[in-house]
Formats: C-alpha cells, structure tokens, sequence
C-alpha cells in the first residue's frame, strides 16, 4: 500500500469530522442560529443520557461475548496503559506550562484519551480492503477488524466515561469552588445600622454566572451541590476522619459508575456474554431485535451530534479561548510523538513475552490506541460542565488538522514494524 493510498484512508475520517464540524460552526452563527448556547446544552444532554449509552450497548451486546474478552485480555490493559501513560504526560503539560485552573483538567484529558469510536471503525476496515493490505484477506480482515474495533471502542467508553470523565469534572468543581471562594471574600459585610432585609440578599447580578450543568442519574442541580459541598465545605486534611474520606471517595466512584454511557457499557458487556440475552435480541430469528435495531438507530446519532456541537463551539473558542500557543503544541506532541514510540515499545515487549496474539492485524490496533487524537466525547462533558468548551473546541481544531498526517506515518510505520 503506498503512502499517498494510506493518507487518503486516514484522511477520510479525520476529513468527515471538520466537515461535520464546519457545519456545526455554521449553524451556531448569527445567520442561522441554530446551535445557539442553549441549543448546544440540551442536545449535549440528549447525548450524554440517550445517544451514547445506546451506542455504547448496541456495540458491545452485537460483537463481544465471553471467550473474545478472555482472548483479548491485554486489550483494555493495553488501553489503559493508554490512558496512564497519556494522564501522566498531560500531568506534567499543566505543572510546566500552569493553564488556568478549569482547563487542566482538560487538558490531562485530551492527552489521555483518543478517539476509539468512530476513527477506529472507518480506518481499520478501510485499510482491510485495500489492494496490498498486509493482513490477509480482506472479507476476513473487515469482519475480523470490526469486533477488534467495537470492543476497542466499548472499552474506551467505559474508561472515558470513569477516569476522564473524573478528571474533568473534579476541574470543573474546583474552579467552580475557588470562585464562589473568590465571590464570598469580595463580599463586604453591610455594617449600616440602615441596612434593610434587602441588603442581606445577594442580587441576581452579583451571582457567579458560571453554573455548572452535570447531568447523572440524579437531579442536575442535586449533583453540582454535592460536588460543590464537597469541593468547599472545608472538610479537608485533619479536620475529616479517613473513614469519612473513604465513604466520600466510594460515593464519588459509584455516581461515576451511575453515568448513562457506563450503565450502557455494563448492560452491553451483560447482554454479549450471557448467551440467553443474547439470542433474545441479536439475530434475524431473534423474538425482541426490535429492541436491538431501536437501539442501533439511537446510537447512530452520537458521533454527527457531538461533531456539531464541538462545532457550534468552535465560533466563541476562536474569538475569546484563553489556551496558550504552546499548550496546544505540548498536546500535539504528546498525542502524535511521545505516546505512538511508548506504544510501540509495550507492544513489542508484550508480543515477545508472548501475551499477545500473533495476528497482526490486533497488535496494528493496539498500537494504533495510541495515536489517536482526543475523543470527541471530551466535548460532552465541557458542556455537560458549561467550562472550557471554547478550548476544547479550539484544541480539537488543531489536533484533528495533524491527525490526518500524524495517522498516516504512524500507520506506514506500524505496517512495517509488524511485517
């Protein structure tokens, strides 16, 4: 397969996303108004209850069972070597180049998680069918491609939707925190013996307009006290018993576990293994496919509804994003450099302690979980927030524009390194 052959296979995807993305940036502006800030929040929230668990099930309950998870046990160690490595480069990011507090969360984020949806599901099987293709037959491979890359993708919900959905919003608290922190020590005491009841009460102007909108299985306004409490109550060190720590870090993760594409994960992964579930909805004979196709159908909206919204985001990002030049450099240089040569290295290493497969094409896959550029699913949850969507916007913009050349040398490289 030549060079020019395989940019235009990795091209295609990233293409597909600034398209859509363009779109999304057109119907936020003045001419069309229809990704309006509101417009943006509520199909967000759309995605984040209904798209993406849907997705994330009809994935997961159609490709995976029980022995495909035994076999592929290094794939989610893989990934979360992905995550871990990516965590700890996007660390290092923010203590040398010192964002702004809401972004670093965001910023550990775009480093730590790639796109393992819909890159993976267009580029693998792309590179299958082509003539020269260094994995075999191309009917095998695309069948074969496809259940690497939905459990991949099934996978990458799951760890997004926990470790960086964490990061995110525990940045998001915390700026939220040492605002209203901020807002109270401005706040003078009204000393007149004048004074009426109406001085006591804080004018509408005077509120911090930078509410935090979380959506979980509870009520939105219930989730952001909570964190916010828990954020600035002054609960901290000494003052809070361990066991108090402990129950406050279980209750954490189990609303984390809670979230709408998690539950969707765990459902999926329920229904794959158990054959009975199974055969009751994946199949032509199957008695309640209805459930399965409706499913199906609902989760085909998630990837053109995130690309829009990120979109629709871009128009503020462009005129008023507080990200720093070099910030963006430091993401691309972790996502397209640092993280693909690690990624080779802990797959060689695992192939020669003989813990992966021989085929190929799933060592390619694994190595390519490292060159992917951040998950668009990064943008659901700045909104879901309402913080950072303008740099996130702005920093999906730049990493999407290199993906393109980042994915094809990477991919030429890998080919090589596995032939």
């Amino acid at each position: 397969m030549g060079f020019f052959t395989l940019l235009e296979v990795a091209a295609m995807p990233v293409l597909q996303v600034l398209l859509i993305s363009i779109l999304g940036a057109f119907m936020a502006t003045e001419y069309l108004n229809l990704l309006h800030a509101d417009a943006r929040r509520y199909l967000n929230k759309i995605v984040f209850m209904i798209f993406t668990p849907s997705l994330i099930f009809a994935s997961l309950s159609k490709t995976v069972n029980l022995q495909d998870i035994i076999t592929w046990w290094f794939m989610p160690v893989n990934m979360g070597l992905t995550f871990l490595f990516g965590g700890i480069l996007g660390w290092i990011v923010v203590k040398i180049l010192k964002p702004e507090p809401y972004l670093e969360g965001l910023i550990i984020a775009t480093c730590s998680a790639g796109n393992l949806g819909n890159l993976l599901l267009i580029v693998v099987p792309a590179i299958c069918d082509e003539e020269g293709s260094p994995f075999g037959d191309r009917n095998i491979c695309s069948t074969v491609a496809l259940s690497y890359v939905s459990f991949s993708m099934a996978l990458g919900g799951l760890y997004i939707w926990t470790y960086t959905f964490h990061l995110v919003r525990s940045s998001a608290l915390t700026y939220k925190a040492i605002q209203e922190a901020e807002g109270s020590l401005s706040r003078k005491p009204n000393d007149d013996f004048d004074a009426n009841n109406e001085s006591y009460l804080l004018k509408a102007d005077d509120q911090d307009q930078t509410s935090i909108q979380v959506t979980s299985t509870k009520s939105i306004d219930e989730h952001i006290e909570n964190g916010v409490v828990a954020q600035s109550s002054g609960k901290a060190g000494d003052e809070m018993s361990i066991w108090g720590k402990l129950t406050d870090f279980l209750h954490e993760i189990m609303e984390e576990l809670m979230s709408p594409p998690t539950v969707g994960a765990i459902m999926g992964f329920i229904f794959g293994c158990v054959p009975f579930l199974r055969n009751l909805i994946i199949g032509k004979t199957a008695p309640l496919r209805v459930i399965q196709d409706s499913i199906q159908l609902l989760g085909d909206g998630t990837i053109p509804s995130i690309t829009l919204i990120l979109g629709g985001n871009l128009i503020k990002g462009l005129r008023s994003a507080n990200l720093k030049p070099l910030i963006i450099i430091a993401v691309i240089l972790v996502r397209y450099l640092i993280l693909p040569l690690i990624g080779i290295g802990l797959v060689k290493v695992a192939g020669n302690l003989g813990f992966l497969s021989p085929d190929p094409l799933y060592r390619y896959i694994l190595m390519l979980q490292f060159t992917l550029p951040p998950a668009t699913t990064i943008g659901t949850m700045t909104q879901l927030f309402d913080v950072g969507q303008e740099e996130c916007s702005l920093l999906f913009l730049w990493s999407y524009l290199v993906a393109a050349f980042a994915l094809t040398f990477w991919s030429t490289v890998y080919m090589w390194v596995l032939s």
